[in-house]
């Protein structure tokens, strides 16, 4: 390479590396997180123990490790978050090309008849083809070479963009498994839940049954009248029509969790269909939640990376105001026979610079950068507006914990009460010491303390998972 050549590439680096990037520079958006969450109270049961980032092990149910595993893995809506990534990944690559030179190759083959009188002499390379009536061959093959220089920014801005969008594909992705990961887990708890509803349901059933039996015994020998029958046989029967509910009420969670597997209806009837427990973590509070805890939500990193995104675009419209500067080489051979086309006389180049600059495109470019402005101001909102939801999510979850918490621990209370009640009043009613209107109340009230129960142990265990999600996955501060 010769001196001129050397300094020819020195001033183009020179022009790279020095070369300004319009638009505007990404600063992240203030967050404005609140000091304190409005729901956690002094009683609040704290503790220092910090959670893991798979707090589902706590509630130690095999079934649900399982379940969750094979969601993972299988879960449709996360297949489709990784091919996004796959497909921004690509258009980060597509984008970064744009920073180094372009090379295309050619050839061709071109039989002509011209007539020189009306046409004149065909100049087509380094010298002039003289064509009369006969046809004539040209054959010819090259490259050509093409190399923008990013003087104001325009690649290095899309690239920008492009980085942001795959930041921004991934945390979709922990967005996705996120939310699967509750879906489950919920699903898995309500069926559980179900699943112990119908159990106390067909116990209190059988009990019912059994008093029946024994009031229409006692009636038949002339103790009680028919209407402690009537009512006797009211309670099985309004019993017993509460059943089928529940069942399809378990079906729904069945079906659900199949789905969520990526499963058709119905794949996990077997595996689910015997009752167990419903899962109860050893869950309480830290003295303190912060707020920073936030920022290891998927879906607020996810709103961030739009805002840089957004950003980064501004400045691509805005470097089309500005010239292009581009170097443009070819080189080639071309010839009229074949057999003289790697002659020295039939090769072809050149090399120089290239400039296009928008003198009036009837005020586009100033629109587009507007239109560019708009969606950086909307993503910054919808940033903001994630944020929002995450507190409110936060705050509806500890909410939902610490009030049912204390709800459990009264019902707990009452079915053991309710349960020795119907126990006395069945006893004295078979002495002939109460009424049967009192063992009648005593069961319902016995039934529907089960109930509750068994609801709000679900409910409990539903909200421990979605304070899980809310804070996007435990509560250990991403930033210690």
């Amino acid at each position: 390479m010769n001196l001129s050549h050397s300094r020819l590439m020195a001033a183009l680096l020179a022009a790279v590396v020095g070369g300004c990037v319009v638009g505007p520079a990404y600063h992240p958006p203030v967050e404005n997180l609140p000091a304190h969450w409005s729901e956690m109270t002094p009683a609040t049961s704290p503790s220092t123990r910090a959670v893991s980032r798979t707090w589902w092990q706590e509630f130690k149910d095999p079934e649900l490790n399982s379940l969750l595993q094979r969601a993972a893995r299988n879960n449709l809506g996360i297949k489709q978050a990784e091919a996004r990534i796959r497909e921004a990944r690509a258009k980060y690559r597509f984008a970064s090309a744009a920073l180094w030179p372009s090379a295309d190759a050619s050839a061709s083959y071109t039989r002509l008849l011209q007539d020189e009188d009306i046409f004149g002499p065909l100049s087509a390379g380094p010298f002039p083809v003289v064509l009369g009536q006969q046809p004539e061959n040209l054959f010819e093959a090259g490259f050509d070479a093409q190399w923008e220089i990013d003087l104001f920014g325009h690649a290095r801005r899309t690239v920008e963009a492009a980085q942001a969008d795959v930041a921004g594909s991934y945390y979709r992705r922990a967005e996705a498994t996120l939310t699967i990961i509750a879906e489950v887990a919920r699903n898995y708890i309500e069926l559980r839940g179900f699943q112990q509803q119908l159990a106390i349901a067909r116990r209190n059933l059988a009990v019912q049954k059994d008093i029946l039996a024994l009031t229409r015994a006692r009636y038949t020998g002339g103790l009680v009248s028919e209407l402690d029958v009537q009512r006797a046989q009211a309670l099985v029967e309004s019993t017993a029509a509460s059943i089928p509910a529940l069942e399809v009420s378990y079906q729904n969670a069945a079906h659900r969790l199949s789905v969520l597997l990526g499963e058709f209806p119905g794949a996990l009837d077997s595996e689910l269909r015997y009752p167990q427990p419903i899962p109860v973590a050893p869950f309480d509070l830290p003295p303190d939640l912060p707020s920073s805890l936030l920022r290891q939500r998927p879906d607020i990193r996810r709103a961030e990376r739009k805002v840089a995104a957004a950003t980064a675009r501004i400045g691509v419209a805005t470097s089309d105001l500005y010239p292009r500067f581009s170097l443009i080489g070819f080189a080639g051979l071309e010839s009229l026979a074949a057999s003289e086309f790697f002659d020295s006389g039939s090769r072809f180049w050149g090399i120089g610079p290239s400039i296009t600059w928008p003198i009036f495109r009837g005020r586009q470019l100033v629109a587009v950068i507007k239109v560019r402005q708009a969606q950086q101001q909307q993503a910054v909102i919808a940033y903001r507006q994630t944020i929002l939801k995450a507190v409110e999510e936060v705050e509806n979850a500890l909410a939902a914990y610490t009030h049912e918490r204390d709800r459990r621990m009264v019902l707990a209370n009452a079915v053991t009460a309710k349960r020795r009640a119907a126990s006395l009043a069945r006893a004295l009613y078979l002495s002939g010491l109460t009424d049967f209107l009192s063992v009648l109340d005593a069961q319902r009230d016995l039934l529907q303390s089960q109930r509750d129960l068994a609801r709000s142990d679900t409910a409990l265990s539903c909200a421990v998972v979605a304070l899980h999600k809310a804070l996007g996955g435990g509560w250990r501060d991403p930033s210690q």
